[in-house]
């Protein structure tokens, strides 16, 4: 679990007004309200930015670390970071953009998750100076007058004008009463952080509204919110785990390079500009580059170099470029592929399940039903999901390989 980090020894606020303009307009889709927190920035005081994030998977992928990315640029200026862990909102569940009531988790589903998020976190912000707490701290001990009190915030016609609750009424789908009380509890954590800005999704406007209104109900000044810029999947879908279509930022410098080579050509100035530090002029400029006849495959080479060495260095990023030349566009197998030795009749889901280069079964039906595990020598499939493994070189997707040897 993680540990509460403080700092006080802050540096002094910057006001550098370049920097300030860059943060409000890089990746920004809305902020409310501007004009007040253009002021407070230019005035040097000390802001407590405030993200919440709700441990409902165990990977954060790259369009998790937009809003995380925004949070370090604030930290960058000196401004206080309070990172709000939402061990107790991920068992209710955020209703944002849910089209059916989605279930409630268990706190050890939670506890699972969470194992390996301050590392994956960690690319990103500096730990050391940022606040990071959990909202089952304040909400696991409200009292049923408490939740009376913080449920007057808000009227039913409210919760029900919401978009998504609005669309799932109309559509006769059911919405439990417990969809209602996350915006309340996010809103809470506003007021239990003392937050001057929230920063979240476009898709969590509602909630980060709701923010605002309980703190005015409870008499406190009423933060600001910015929300940035959604990142679409790879392949043009919303980025989504059960679709495969993800980039994961602990994913390996060749897988993470590989995943970026497959982005939709006109995908790629929305991940130059969201997922790098290329100059927000030059990430403009990717698609005047495509419509003057550049080759999209060498432009996306150097996108998923940027991003490969964005959480992992340059020489990463070197490396997996070279790699991956030499793997896909020379049809060689990877020369540093894992070997593992097992026993005859072992089946190959199991090793691929052992050697983490699957997350589930789920995902092996899935892989083995369109045909995308094959011999790595003569690139027959694999057809059969419970097939032994043989002793030879498999490629498991597009950029997973692994040579097996059977134990004599």
């Amino acid at each position: 679990m993680f540990k509460n980090f403080f700092s006080n020894t802050s540096p002094v606020v910057s006001t550098d007004p370049s920097m300030i303009h860059e943060i409000l307009t890089r990746g920004v889709e809305e902020i409310f309200v501007k004009e007040n927190l253009e002021k407070r920035l230019l005035s040097g005081k000390r802001l407590r930015i405030k993200f919440g994030i709700d441990p409902t998977g165990k990977k954060i992928h790259l369009g998790n670390a937009i809003p995380l990315w925004k949070l370090k640029a604030f930290q960058n200026l000196g401004h206080t970071v309070v990172l709000v862990v939402g061990d107790f909102t991920a068992q209710v569940g955020d209703p944002s953009d849910k089209i059916e009531k989605r279930p409630m988790l268990t706190t050890s589903d939670i506890a699972e998750n969470l194992v390996g998020y301050k590392k994956q976190i960690g690319k990103i912000l500096d730990l050391k100076k940022t606040e990071i707490v959990y909202n089952s701290k304040w909400l696991s001990g409200l009292t049923f007058d408490e939740i009376c009190q913080l449920a007057e915030s808000f009227s039913v016609q409210q919760m029900t004008n919401r978009r998504n609750f609005k669309d799932r009424i109309e559509n006769g789908t059911e919405i439990s009463l417990r969809e209602f009380f996350y915006p309340l509890m996010q809103g809470y954590d506003s007021v239990k952080t003392n937050a001057d800005l929230e920063i979240g999704g476009f898709d969590q406007l509602f909630n980060l509204k709701a923010g605002r209104v309980i703190q005015k109900h409870y008499g406190m000044p009423e933060q600001d919110i910015l929300t940035v810029k959604m990142l679409l999947g790879a392949d043009g879908r919303k980025m989504s785990k059960s679709w495969g279509n993800t980039i994961n930022v602990d994913d390996a410098p060749g897988e993470m390079f590989g995943k970026a080579m497959s982005v939709r050509d006109e995908l790629m100035q929305s991940y130059f500009l969201l997922c790098t530090d290329v100059p927000k002029a030059d990430a403009e400029k990717i698609s005047t580059r495509l419509e003057l006849g550049e080759n999209p495959r060498d432009i996306k080479l150097e996108l998923a170099e940027k991003i490969v060495v964005r959480y992992w260095g340059g020489d990463a990023g070197k490396k997996a470029r070279a790699d991956f030349i030499e793997t896909f566009s020379e049809k060689k197998i990877p020369a540093d592929i894992k070997t593992v030795k097992i026993n005859p009749g072992t089946k190959l889901i199991e090793v691929v399940l052992s050697e983490k280069l699957i997350e589930s079964k789920t995902e092996w039906r899935r892989l083995v039903s369109d045909g995308a595990v094959t011999d790595a020598e003569s690139g027959v499939a694999v057809s059969d999901h419970g097939v032994a493994a043989e002793g030879k070189t498999y490629r498991i997707g597009k950029r997973r390989w692994i040579k097996i040897e059977i134990k004599s």
